[in-house]
């Protein structure tokens, strides 16, 4: 028996409830990994699968609730600064607000299983005015979904579980080697992807009087309000002129526009 196996063996309720509340936090750990695990390690009878089940649905509350909270309290802020931790950030308020938007709380059921969409989903359900009390039911109805998963999935796999752990000392630091190197380039390839767009943005970015004045003169513009129909009812406000519309309509459009035409687009 490894090292490892002895302290799963001794920690592992401890080990899922931090994991799992840490990475709903946001910190980059694999939570479900160690649910299936857990899961495994039920069904060879080392733990009890309903103590993990709980134990991972309250880390859940309890760090979505956090969450929620200061989506309510601070709103855009806070998903701003999530935004921001992001490897995809000008896509990130977007997709989430256009899911909550068409699915309303039951967007909370499945965020979970969405990469992005489990940590920006709480804050802004906070931040779209959904009470506590309903968050909690799907929040709490969702995290039961995504831990009753990830460890059934561990309890059909435990045999299997328990072969690679088994052989985990003979593989040695390949392995880790083989499963860290892709990871690696995913991540930079997205950090380049994201400095290049930040780039561009900057070098293209219009201040507002330079938009007044070419309003002013009447210049060919194509103005495009990017912000999605709740953001524009709490803010009360939009640029006369600007079409509202989402990415599908937005690409049509485009292409119907005569050359010369000022492109400008804004959103939160």
């Amino acid at each position: 028996m490894t090292e490892l196996w002895g302290f799963l063996l001794k920690h592992g309720h401890g080990l899922l409830f931090a994991v799992v509340l840490a990475e709903q936090l946001g910190a980059p750990l694999p939570a479900v990994p160690v649910l299936m695990v857990m899961g495994a390690l039920a069904g060879l009878g080392y733990y009890s699968i309903s103590s993990a089940f709980l134990l991972s649905i309250a880390a859940c509350l309890l760090a979505d609730y956090f969450w929620f909270e200061l989506g309510r309290r601070r709103g855009n802020s806070i998903l701003a600064f999530l935004c921001k931790l992001s490897l995809e950030p000008d896509s990130c308020v977007r997709t989430t607000t256009g899911r909550l938007e068409r699915w309303g709380p039951a967007t909370l059921l499945f965020a979970k299983f969405i990469p992005g969409l489990s940590a920006v989903a709480p804050p802004l359900a906070g931040s779209a005015g959904i009470t506590p009390a309903r968050f909690l039911v799907y929040d709490g109805t969702g995290a039961a979904i995504w831990s009753a998963s990830a460890l059934f999935l561990g309890f059909l796999l435990q045999h299997e579980v328990r072969r690679i752990f088994d052989w985990l000392p003979r593989i040695g630091s390949g392995l880790l080697l083989l499963i860290l190197t892709p990871l690696a380039a995913w991540i930079l390839w997205k950090i380049w992807q994201r400095r290049r767009a930040i780039r561009l943005a900057r070098i293209s970015r219009i201040q507002p009087d330079d938009l007044a004045g070419i309003l002013d003169r009447g210049e060919p513009l194509a103005l495009f309000d990017l912000r999605s129909a709740s953001a524009i009812r709490k803010a009360g406000a939009r640029i006369p002129g600007a079409l509202t519309m989402d990415e599908k309509e937005l690409s049509l459009h485009l292409r119907e526009l005569p050359g010369g035409t000022h492109l400008v687009f804004y959103c939160t």
